[in-house]
């Protein structure tokens, strides 16, 4: 739908200098020494191995590792091929923010403790994977400022639990499943003494996302994971419930060696103050859990079976409508199932109709005759959106430009422009959906209406309408292939609206 830049994966050259590998190792065992004696001889995570390297590593002074994990929330390579995941973007931001020209390499691991042990080991500068800050691994790493709240919460499968736990008591006699070395495991520990009967699995070599597909699944009757990634997860496996969260809210941060040079570390802090301030933070997290909650699980129940029995008839008119505009045949279907549900012969009160419910006005425009005929409303809806887009000014960065394209095939593109008018009155950005629909949602007060252009609005529901569709293409990414028609040097660019 929109295009991300690319990532470049640098070699990296090691060497050997003795003295200095002699002093690494020297404090990372002081560091580890240090650990088991406060921890009365008992490692702090639970089965983690630490390996202290042979050899120093040296990488390119003009390259920052990362080491990350591969997962919705974190470091993924998305549907269209391209990378993507908040970790990601922060790390590509981060090293805008230098200023200084250096590139960015990424490590994934398999699991958070092969993370640790990375930065502990000098393979990596900087661990960004959706770390949890706890007093545990404050001991093996130094952290950043936070840039994000998290929840952890207890997970179940409603059709195989059918009187799930309702808090850690209820635990005892079931089988829970949680990645080892993860902090999920640090809180069991803390809520163990208490509740001594309280057992778990820490299974080796795995994440959140793998033990939430196995209970959706139906192999594990409960996991823990954090709230934003059980968000997003639902939308793809609607029979997971959180059965109760578990202890107080946690934060999410960037880990650094405690034996690395302690100004990267600095140079993080005013990256996250500075994106924290600018409203770019909180625009990027909402690119990918803005949306995560718009759907219920009954929504999404009827998605995936209209997807199966609906979906199919139409799949070639939505992908030959990407071969005119060039925007995601997936995006396409998805602002058409919230308009339509796929039905050919949906009617609404004020008279819009047919798959991408067009207006008589938009029809019009767009040359339909019959708008109840799917072979000339779906190319036309997908060319309205279009030019929706192309009203925009190109300084708006994808995805903003198409969500208000979005909201303005619902709402109208007067509306829209009024709220990015008021958002920019209200010290908000007018290129950024997220401030957008803050301002949309105020064009309900008369304080706010009443010096608008074009008056009230029922704002609420553009935003709902964006949302939604947002839910639903994510989903359709999961489930359904890109097209990729033969000839298209480049398929994210607008073609033409008319």
């Amino acid at each position: 739908m929109w295009k991300k830049s690319g990532v470049d994966f640098i070699a990296i050259k090691p060497y050997i200098t003795k003295h200095k590998q002699g002093l690494i190792k020297l404090a990372a065992l002081a560091i580890i020494m240090i650990i088991i004696m406060v921890s009365g001889n008992k490692f702090p995570f639970e089965e983690t191995k630490i390996v202290l390297p042979e050899t120093e590593v040296k990488r390119d002074e003009n390259v920052i590792t990362f080491v990350t994990l591969n997962s919705p929330s974190t470091y993924y390579i998305d549907s269209d091929k391209e990378y993507a995941g908040l970790e990601y973007e922060l790390a590509q931001e981060f090293v805008k923010f230098l200023e200084t020209g250096k590139e960015v390499n990424f490590i994934v691991a398999d699991s958070i403790e092969e993370v640790i042990a990375t930065i502990i080991n000098g393979k990596a500068d900087i661990a960004a994977s959706d770390l949890t800050v706890t007093s545990a691994r404050k001991q093996l790493i130094n952290f950043s400022i936070p840039y994000q709240d998290i929840q952890q919460q207890v997970i179940y499968n409603r059709k195989k639990t059918r009187k799930p736990a309702k808090s850690v008591e209820g635990l005892v006699d079931a089988e829970t499943v949680v990645p080892a070395s993860s902090s999920f495991v640090e809180r069991l520990r803390k809520y163990q003494r208490d509740v001594p009967a309280l057992n778990w699995i820490g299974q080796e070599g795995t994440h959140s996302e793998t033990l939430l597909e196995e209970v959706a699944k139906g192999n594990i009757q409960y996991t823990i994971a954090d709230n934003h990634l059980v968000s997003v997860l639902k939308n793809y496996f609607p029979n997971l419930r959180v059965a109760f969260p578990l202890g107080n809210p946690e934060k999410i941060a960037w880990g650094f060696s405690k034996t690395s040079d302690p100004a990267l570390l600095l140079q993080a802090n005013a990256f996250f103050s500075a994106i924290k301030h600018s409203g770019k933070l909180r625009n990027l997290i909402d690119r990918y859990h803005g949306n995560t909650n718009r759907l219920k699980p009954v929504d999404i129940k009827a998605f995936l079976a209209r997807s199966r029995s609906r979906l199919p008839q139409y799949k070639k008119l939505f992908k030959e409508a990407q071969e005119v505009t060039n925007l995601d045949w997936r995006l396409i279907a998805s602002l058409s199932y919230q308009e339509s549900h796929w039905d050919t012969f949906s009617t609404s009160p004020t008279k819009v109709r047919g798959l991408m419910m067009l207006t008589e006005a938009t029809s019009d425009l767009m040359g339909v005759t019959d708008r109840l005929d799917p072979e000339q409303s779906i190319p036309a809806g997908a060319k309205y959106l279009n030019r929706m887009i192309n009203k925009f000014p190109e300084r708006i960065a994808e995805p903003d430009r198409t969500y208000m394209a979005l909201a303005s095939y619902n709402i109208g593109f007067a509306h829209v422009e009024d709220a990015r008018v008021l958002a920019q009155r209200l010290g908000l950005s007018p290129d950024s959906w997220v401030d957008v629909k803050k301002a949309l949602l105020k064009l309900r007060d008369p304080k706010h209406y009443s010096k608008a252009k074009y008056g009230y609005c029922r704002c609420i529901q553009p935003v709902i309408y964006v949302e939604s569709i947002r839910s639903y293409y994510n989903i359709m990414t999961r489930f359904e292939p890109p097209h990729e028609p033969h000839g298209i040097e480049d398929p994210f660019k607008i073609a033409s609206s008319n």
